[in-house]
């Protein structure tokens, strides 16, 4: 038998639909996953995609999950669901158990391990709250006495004028393998952090006109923190004000919640 998944899109949108891949590889289909190639390397890596593609080869398949516009699935769900589950309920694939930790195996030295890893950077700069709220992060997280390294992909190269200790990228399927061996993760609603978050790595992931409902990551533990307003969600017609991304508030959350994991 044999399976198709289509999803082009960002890191995060990638890995949402993982769960689909594993469900399909565990009843035995042959899969091939089609998009970002980079993303789904991931998928192949830990064995639930037999073939990783940029384009639909021209041939029969036995089961299609196309996600975009014009597919059998459509990329977002009417209705303030989880992502996951309206992909699965969809496909008829809601009963599957699937793993909520990516079997990545670890990098040796890895420049994360035992550390605290920020990301302040995301996809869109709508989503990106002043840097400061990192910086603040970091004399916080060193104040306590936990070593702190800043995580630049390849959306996030203006990271690297603000901060100064930092580990550059551009390499996903590196990436997860490096945080696997990081004490702690705090970034955006953005690819990295979706992926921190499905490596069970304790994840604190920060909303601000985005979804937390929606586009909650995979993980067992992640911890998603927002200010909740009442105008959001509203990506992607986000305000000048983006008092969803106010610093200060925002750490009035983030200092006790960090105390916390970092016992």
């Amino acid at each position: 038998m044999k399976a198709l998944l289509y999803r082009r899109g960002g890191l995060g949108d990638t890995l949402l639909t993982f769960p689909i891949i594993e469900i399909l590889k565990s009843r035995g289909y042959h899969i091939t996953a089609v998009g970002n190639t980079d993303y789904f390397r991931i998928a192949r890596e830990v064995g639930w995609a037999d073939r990783v593609l940029s384009e639909i080869p021209n041939e029969d398949f036995d089961f299609k999950a196309v996600i975009s516009i014009d597919g059998n699935l459509k990329p977002f769900p009417k209705e303030r669901v989880w992502i996951v589950d309206y992909y699965l309920k969809s496909l008829g694939l809601e009963r599957y158990r699937y793993s909520r930790e990516l079997p990545l195996e670890p990098l040796e030295n890895s420049p994360f391990r035992g550390k605290v890893v920020l990301h302040p950077s995301s996809g869109s700069p709508k989503k990106n709250p002043p840097v400061s709220l990192f910086l603040e992060l970091e004399t916080f997280l060193l104040g306590r006495g936990f070593e702190v390294v800043y995580l630049v992909g390849e959306a996030d190269t203006w990271v690297k004028s603000e901060v100064r200790n930092y580990v550059e990228s551009h390499n996903p399927l590196w990436i997860g393998k490096a945080l696997k061996e990081a004490k702690l993760y705090v970034g955006l609603d953005s690819g990295i952090s979706h992926l921190a978050s499905y490596l069970e790595v304790p994840s604190v992931v920060i909303y601000g006109p985005t979804d937390p409902v929606v586009w909650k990551p995979i993980g067992k533990s992640v911890y998603q923190v927002s200010l909740n307003l009442e105008c959001s969600p509203c990506f992607p017609e986000v305000c000048s004000d983006r008092e969803c991304l106010n610093p200060s508030k925002l750490l009035e959350s983030l200092f006790p919640l960090l105390d916390h994991l970092l016992v």
